[in-house]
């Protein structure tokens, strides 16, 4: 089978809900991907930030596989020998008191809203059914019902309704409105992306973070952070509120929480907040089974032990000053930080973001655009210096074509 031959069955048996780059990937390793036909390709997407300890890392493998031929899963009608490992590891690594382990970003952020809501009626003492959770326009945080009831971009919501009512939207990276919106007393917490991934990588002002929390806080709400594509090194910190020293009231992780290796998530809180859900109130067959209790534990010593966030802070400085060096006119904003940076296009003689996207490809490197005028570039974090300057090569190369 050639490349239109696998393109062609997806096609024929999957539902169209992605439009991929046209490129079928076989393998990969570090920050490279191969295709089906043996072409090798600079990965800048890491499945959206999921991939940051790069493709196949042999110490998360290791451990996948050793702990696969003991246990994989047990469900949580049972203790297991691992869980217990892997919650004193994943708390004493971000400071918290306790963990609830789910699989995929979104149900992270749901387990994160529900967590949310009991603690509102539990501790804060808001009537039942009256909680109100603050979200903010251009949000991205997962696609089930209740979480594109408070998305603002029309593909996420047409034709789903009705929605879940109890979100206030107001807009990013706007502290008046957020201070406006939290004298509803009936407000329980604020749902916050410190960068804004999808948006096409809005990055917040200086200070926008520390004055949220501070409102937050005045208020009585609960400060949420779903650092699910932002957290784990990607930004330069293992977490980007660490750039201006928050520490979120619950904090969701999930894509390299696993290192791309299986579907793994966490919402973290202290006891005061996380002790609210009761046995049966809450949980997931496979939340927290051994095997991702195992992964998780090793893609987390990858991050440290690899200096993760030291080298996206360094290679993301140059990887935004060579883009910025680029003589073209189609390109508007260079923005970023870390490894999680984007470049907005302005169309040209009719050629988009994805024109470029398919001229980069063919020049080896695969990103894809984001709300068709964006170009998110974000390489697995062991990337080196030498191996991101050939990509930047390639890069420029690639939007020269469009003079």
């Amino acid at each position: 089978m050639n490349t239109q031959d696998y393109i062609n069955r997806e096609d024929l048996y999957g539902a169209h809900n992605y439009h991929p780059l046209p490129v079928v990937l076989e393998r990969g390793e570090g920050p490279f991907v191969w295709d089906v036909e043996g072409k090798r390709y600079f990965d800048f997407l890491s499945a959206y930030s999921a991939v940051n300890q790069g493709h196949c890392h042999p110490k998360i493998i290791r451990a996948l596989t050793e702990q696969a031929t003991r246990l994989t899963l047990t469900s949580r009608a049972f203790y297991n020998s691992v869980l217990g490992e892997y919650e004193e590891y994943v708390t004493k690594y971000f400071g918290y008191d306790k963990v609830l382990p789910m699989n995929s970003g979104a149900e992270a952020d749901e387990t994160a809203l529900k967590l949310c809501r009991k603690w509102a009626y539990k501790k804060k003492g808001i009537k039942e059914n009256k909680a109100k959770i603050i979200a903010c326009e251009g949000n991205f945080h997962g696609r089930t019902i209740t979480i594109i009831s408070m998305s603002t971009d029309p593909d996420a919501r047409n034709h789903y309704g009705p929605f879940t009512p109890g979100f206030i939207i107001i807009p990013y990276n706007d502290t008046k409105a957020l201070e406006e919106a939290l004298k509803d007393p009936d407000v329980a917490g604020f749902l916050v992306e410190p960068i804004q991934g999808e948006a096409g990588v809005f990055v917040p002002d200086e200070g926008y973070l520390k004055k949220s929390r501070e409102l937050c806080k005045a208020h009585n709400v609960l400060f949420i952070a779903d650092e699910v594509q932002t957290g784990l090194a990607r930004t330069g910190k293992m977490l980007a509120c660490e750039h201006e020293n928050v520490r979120p009231d619950i904090l969701i992780l999930g894509k390299a929480l696993s290192g791309g290796v299986m579907p793994i998530s966490a919402v973290l809180a202290d006891d005061d907040i996380m002790l609210t859900i009761l046995p049966g109130e809450h949980g997931s067959t496979f939340g927290g089974n051994p095997l991702a209790a195992k992964v998780a534990i090793a893609a987390l010593e990858v991050i440290r032990d690899e200096n993760l966030c030291e080298n996206a802070d360094r290679l993301g400085k140059i990887f935004r000053d060579e883009m910025k060096s680029i003589r073209s006119e189609m390109i508007e904003l260079v923005r970023g930080k870390g490894l999680l940076n984007a470049v907005v296009i302005k169309p040209r003689n009719g050629k988009t973001a994805w024109d470029v996207c398919l001229a980069m490809k063919e020049m080896g490197v695969i990103a894809k655009p984001t709300h068709e005028h964006i170009i998110r570039f974000a390489p697995p974090l062991v990337i080196t210096e030498a191996e991101i300057r050939e990509a930047i090569v390639l890069i420029k190369e690639a939007f020269m074509l469009f003079q």
